[in-house]
């Protein structure tokens, strides 16, 4: 499990060996996951929660502590919006959908995250994940 709010992160390297990844690489990542997720669909949050683990396979898990100051920081910048919604006989929950900005500023993020992991493992010379370098 990759514990977002620590200094050093814990994650599963290869081989399955646990290894200590720095809070920076996964930091400036964040939203980026976030957006990713609301763009499929309007979710809450501790269903965003659930999703990033399910779908990281337990690697990366966020707490409550780290989501909701980001979902707001998210809706400030305008990327989100959210509203409540209280189903009969259901809980009464905040929902979140990604917004035209924020989809603008997914699709910008991803391309970057494309061109850096590229140039990234050009550098380093490895293919560890199977990703192609070229």
């Amino acid at each position: 499990m990759l514990y977002i709010d620590s200094r050093y992160i814990d994650g599963i390297g290869i081989g399955g060996e646990i290894m200590k990844i720095s809070k920076e690489l996964i930091n400036g990542s964040t939203g980026t996951l976030v957006l990713s997720l609301l763009e499929e669909r309007s979710m809450y949050g501790y269903e965003l929660i659930k999703e990033i683990d399910k779908k990281s396979n337990g690697i990366f898990e966020f707490k409550e502590g780290t989501l909701y100051p980001l979902l707001h920081s998210l809706e400030s910048d305008g990327y989100l919006e959210s509203y409540w919604d209280s189903r009969e006989g259901k809980r009464k929950r905040k929902y979140y959908s990604i917004t035209h900005k924020g989809k603008k500023e997914l699709a910008d993020k991803k391309e970057e995250w494309t061109i850096f992991s590229k140039t990234v493992n050009k550098i380093i010379g490895e293919n560890t994940y199977g990703f192609n370098a070229e």
